[in-house]
């Protein structure tokens, strides 16, 4: 009887450590467990950093792909303008050679002339600064026309609705349109004393630039007219167009 109590309680302690060691274990792979998780959270937010950082490095992949292409562009351009140039010089040359035949049928020919003559063959003959002039006078004109534009655009601007008054440039033309209805009243020449007003601000620009040439085309109106001072609709454009040229004329020199 005491043998089989002594074995009972062995099993018991035996059972008790045995029971106090899975605890521990289990208390250790836990911990393991808590640090893998904290581990894997950091490679997630690592990785979706990495994958923010290729998304940003494919953007800037697209975005120099569309760089390369406008340089491109742009070089295609540039190409196409010197060739352009390239051809304006050899229109030029062929002018050149036919004067010079021209020149030398001639049996008169003043000392002036002649210098002047050859001062631009000299400079014909020097291909890329003749280019480069070229380039420069074009340029030259469209800062000359764009400015003359804005400048007309920023002064009939002024009391007049958008509709009335068109400012544009076209190639080395500057168009000034002033609507019809501003201008005279249906089937008249005579000028409103509003288009009057108007007429004096394009007048102090074109006093400002006296190298400027200006051409006035009139309007007609859109339905047939003849009477005794109109013999039709083009007489009616001619005398509107003649009215602008005469206020400008005498009213502001």
């Amino acid at each position: 009887m005491k043998s089989s109590i002594k074995l009972l309680l062995f099993l018991l302690v035996a059972l008790s450590a045995t029971s106090c060691v899975s605890k521990k274990q289990f208390a250790a792979l836990q911990m393991e467990l808590d640090v893998a998780n904290k581990d894997l959270g950091k490679c997630g937010e690592s990785l979706n950093e990495y994958m923010n950082r290729l998304s940003a490095c494919e953007q800037d992949k697209e975005r120099l792909k569309a760089d390369l292409r406008n340089a491109q562009t742009a070089d295609q351009l540039r190409q196409e303008q010197i060739q352009s140039l390239k051809d304006q010089l050899a229109d030029v040359k062929m002018q050149r050679d036919k004067q010079l035949s021209q020149v030398g049928d001639l049996t008169v020919l003043s000392q002036s002339a002649s210098d002047n003559i050859k001062e631009t063959l000299s400079q014909l003959e020097k291909k890329d600064k003749y280019i480069h002039l070229l380039q420069a006078a074009k340029t030259k004109a469209d800062s000359i026309n764009l400015a003359l534009a804005v400048n007309l655009k920023g002064v009939l601007s002024q009391g007049i609705e958008d509709k009335d008054v068109e400012v544009k440039v076209d190639k080395t033309v500057v168009f000034v349109n002033l609507s019809d209805k501003m201008l005279y009243q249906s089937g008249s020449s005579n000028l409103t004393p509003r288009a009057i007003e108007v007429l004096g601000k394009i007048a102090q620009i074109v006093e400002s630039r006296p190298d400027l040439e200006v051409m006035v085309e009139g309007y007609t109106d859109n339905v047939p007219i003849k009477n005794s001072c109109l013999e039709d609709n083009w007489d009616l454009s001619v005398k509107r167009a003649t009215s602008v040229v005469r206020t400008l004329q005498k009213k502001y020199n």
